[in-house]
Order: structure tokens, then sequence, then C-alpha cells
């Protein structure tokens, strides 16, 4: 017993380097099959979710203005009744009234429009440009 050897123990076996690589490859292209696979499977999940998700917020979207119009055409009636003026002209001085809150939401987002955004990015972008200019004209000075 104390005379004889250890057997040697190599995990990777006694293959060769070319065997032990194809094996690496197919390991790993097995790897990678099982997880695109799953990736198929849970992107096409995950599609059909979203697609119910998207349905959902157009039908609440559209049940909104349908609300809101309802809403508006019962206030027009209610104020007309009230006030004894035909519906007609209280429906074009609503009208006129969310026409005017429209240009008011398009001017606001006009005056948003006109502000510049990325301030600090714009600025750094800038200043790192310049800085580029000013190491080239150095290198070209070098280089003559």
């Amino acid at each position: 017993m104390a005379g004889e050897t250890m057997r040697f123990r190599n995990p990777a076996g006694h293959a060769g380097l070319v065997n032990n690589v194809v094996s690496l490859a197919s390991s790993l292209a097995a790897f990678f099959e099982t997880r695109i696979g799953l990736f198929g499977r849970e992107s096409k999940t995950a599609l059909v979710h979203l697609l119910l998700l998207a349905g959902a917020v157009v039908g609440a979207l559209i049940l909104i203005a349908s609300g809101y119009i309802f809403l508006v055409v019962s206030a027009i009636f209610g104020i007309a009744h009230a006030t004894g003026v035909s519906w007609v002209w209280i429906a074009l001085a609503a009208s006129v009234l969310h026409f005017l809150l429209a240009a008011g939401c398009g001017f606001f987002a006009r005056t948003q429009l006109a502000k510049p955004m990325f301030e600090a990015s714009m600025a750094e972008l800038k200043r790192d440009r310049e800085w580029l200019k000013s190491v080239d004209k150095r290198n070209q000075n070098q280089n003559r």
C-alpha cells in the first residue's frame, strides 16, 4: 500500500486539449441554446402582456374622452335649462373656451420648447470639443 502510486485524478479527463475545447464549445452552445429558448418564450409572453396593457390604456383613454364629452354636453344642457338661454349659444361659448384653453396649452408648449435642454451637458461637450481642438493643434505643432 505504501509503495503504490496514487492514481492521478484529472477532472477534465484524459481526452486531450482538442476534445476538451470541443466539449467546452458544445456545453456553451447548449447553455446559450437553452437561454435563447427561454428568452424566446418569455419575450412572447411579454409581448402579449404589453399588448394587453396597451389595449387597456387605449380603452381607458377612449372612455375618459367619451366621459368628458358627455360631461360637457350635460353641462351645456344643464346651464341652458337653468338660464333659459338656447343650448346652441352655450355650446358655442363652451367651444370657444376649449379653443382658448387649447391655444394656451399650445403657447405654453411652444415656450417650453424654446428653452434649451441639457445645458450642462452641452456646455461640457463644447469644452470637450475645444480641448480636442487644442490637443490637435499641439500635436500638429509638435510634428512640424
